[in-house]
This record gives C-alpha cells, sequence and structure tokens, in this order.
C-alpha cells in the first residue's frame, strides 16, 4: 500500500515553521547561491555527515549544535550568495529588449544549428568509419531519445558531461556516442559502435 505523505504533513509532525518567501524571491537566491556555491561542504559543511553526528531530535536542538559546531557557517553563505545577488541585480539592470532579443536568436537560430551540425559530423564520420549509411532521427524516433542511425544502430548522441542514461526509455537499446570540444575540433567516443 502506497500512502502520500503531504509536504504539510511533514512539517506538522515535525512542527517546523518554514519562511514564505514572495514569488521568485527563492528561485532568484537558489539561482545567486548556486553560482556564488555558499551552501557548498566547504562554506556550511558536509550536512549528510554533520546531521548523522547529530544526536538531538528537534530543530531548535539541531540549530544549537550546528552553530556550536559551524559558528560563521550561515554568516559566510549569507555574505557569499548576497555578494552574487548584487551581481545578478547590476546585470539585469542591463538587460533590455535587444539583449533579450540576442539571446532568443542565439538559442533558436545559432545553437539549434550548430548542435544539429555537430550531431550530423558524428553521424557522418561514424557511418564513413564503419562503412555505412546514416540518417538523423524521424519526430516520432526523436521522442524515443534517438538522435540518428549509423546503419541500423540508432544512437544518442551527447556530450562527454552527460552522467546517466536515466532519461532515456529503458526498453531501446540505444547505444551512446559521447563528445567533447578540444582545441580544433571535438573528439568522439563511438564506443561499441564501431566496432565489426
Amino acid at each position: 500500500m502506497k500512502v502520500k505523505i503531504s509536504i504539510e504533513e511533514i512539517r506538522k509532525y515535525l512542527d517546523i515553521e518554514t519562511p514564505e518567501f514572495q514569488k521568485y524571491v527563492a528561485p532568484l537566491i537558489n539561482l545567486a547561491n548556486q553560482y556564488a556555491q555558499g551552501t557548498r561542504p566547504r562554506v556550511v559543511g558536509q550536512m549528510s555527515e554533520l546531521i548523522q553526528e547529530f544526536e538531538g531530535k528537534t530543530l531548535p536542538e539541531w540549530e544549537e549544535w550546528y552553530l556550536q559546531k559551524k559558528p560563521e557557517a550561515i554568516k559566510n553563505a549569507t555574505e557569499k550568495i548576497l555578494q552574487k545577488l548584487k551581481e545578478l541585480k547590476n546585470s539585469l539592470d542591463k538587460i533590455d529588449r535587444t539583449i533579450v532579443e540576442q539571446w532568443v536568436r542565439d538559442l533558436v537560430i545559432v545553437k539549434t544549428f550548430a548542435g544539429l551540425r555537430f550531431q550530423e559530423a558524428i553521424l557522418k564520420k561514424g557511418a564513413e568509419v564503419k562503412g555505412t549509411a546514416y540518417r538523423f532521427a524521424e519526430t516520432h524516433e526523436e521522442s524515443k531519445g534517438i538522435d540518428g542511425y549509423i546503419g541500423d544502430t540508432p544512437v544518442s548522441i551527447k556530450p562527454h558531461t552527460y552522467e546517466t542514461k536515466a532519461s532515456l526509455p529503458e526498453h531501446i537499446d540505444i547505444k551512446i556516442i559521447f563528445y567533447r570540444k578540444i582545441d580544433g575540433g571535438i573528439e568522439v567516443d563511438y564506443g561499441e559502435i564501431l566496432q565489426r
């Protein structure tokens, strides 16, 4: 039997009050924190380890214990995030219609074109080495995570930073081709695809 416990119920059970923020405030602080890295372990400690060390049961006990362990952590994280928010605010103040239009054009026109050309070059080179044909995926195939085919092999093309196949449907055997940008071009790892 599966039972859903809402956030409100969890807060009630744990007797925890959380602050309410105006619209966009929490996401903006979160974004600034991502850039500032204000809540990284080097600033606030390794939270998963600290919470295991903690022997108390209540939020006030945790707060007291944590602040004794890391007395400057909240202040240091706050300063890092505030500095980044000031930088973001300064940048936001400079964004106008022209800049937004340039950004949209770059995304829709330039990055789409470059991405498709990267894919085509990768498919074409793989097919050339394997001595076969290539083609781009059709729309219904793209929805299954397929970018194209080298011969009869469906492939997905990902940057080397891509870490997991979790987002790809598990019932389709899709080989992943990894690439990384290097000086003067790209380095492509075709994995098992080019093995004969």
